[in-house]
């Protein structure tokens, strides 16, 4: 089975201008680009961040399946193995993750996705601090593989509470320096009344990448590229 490129997907219509909307509904609000805009300004402020390169991850949104504030808020989904392998090895079988590029053809290293409108109906520190704990998962390298803690629980460290209060430290940090509120003032609306604001909300949406198994081959081809273990996946904050 061929691995294939999964493009950077397309921009869809998560909401259009509810019916109570201003008479002086702004333009369409392209979603994932403001929220690029503003990863892209808290990695250039803090320093813990500088090494991420926000050119290398995809922001995208996915439609939250049921209503409420309860369930996933974000993903981060590396688009590399531990050691930033592309190929590994699995109860026998050889696995490679699916290529992702954006519009230039740029491969990516991470897919960044926002649930709509479950994340946007969070409180505004709520939303920063799922944002800086997402980032934070972005390995030291920006290689596509996640930042691994020592022990079992390598992805969130031991204690998921001190990793959200570091993620939430992070982003008052970041509202301490004054960035311009014209990155981030989208966040303190609810979706509702962030389709009352503008004649529409676009968004990119992407299909999640999938795991390829390779073709199964009588050398050991594949082998000097694979490692032992269980493949990376997404990685969530919520309830």
């Amino acid at each position: 089975m061929s691995s294939g490129k999964r493009r950077s997907g397309q921009r869809v219509r998560m909401a259009a201008a509810a019916g109570g909307s201003f008479p002086d509904a702004g333009p369409p609000l392209d979603y994932t680009a403001q929220m690029h805009r503003l990863c892209c300004d808290i990695v250039a402020r803090l320093p813990e961040l500088a090494h991420i390169d926000m050119q290398r991850v995809l922001v995208c949104c996915c439609r939250a399946r049921k209503p409420g504030t309860l369930g996933v808020y974000a993903t981060l989904t590396p688009l590399r193995f531990a050691s930033r392998r592309t190929i590994e090895r699995r109860r026998g079988r050889l696995w490679t993750i699916q290529k992702v590029v954006d519009e230039s053809g740029r491969e990516m290293l991470y897919v960044l996705s926002f649930y709509l409108p479950r994340f946007q109906d969070l409180p505004l520190d709520e939303k920063l601090t799922t944002i800086l704990h997402e980032l934070w998962h972005i390995g030291p390298r920006c290689d596509g593989d996640i930042r691994r803690h020592p022990g079992r629980c390598h992805a969130h460290s031991r204690s998921t509470a001190a990793f959200d209060e570091w993620a939430r430290t992070l982003g008052q940090r970041w509202l301490a320096q004054q960035p311009p509120q014209s990155l981030f003032d989208f966040l303190r609306y609810s979706f509702r009344e962030l389709g009352m604001r503008h004649r529409a909300i676009l968004a990119r949406v992407i299909r999640r990448p999938r795991y390829v198994p390779l073709p199964q081959t009588s050398g050991a081809t594949w082998d000097h590229l694979a490692t032992s273990g269980r493949p990376g996946g997404a990685e969530a904050i919520g309830p």
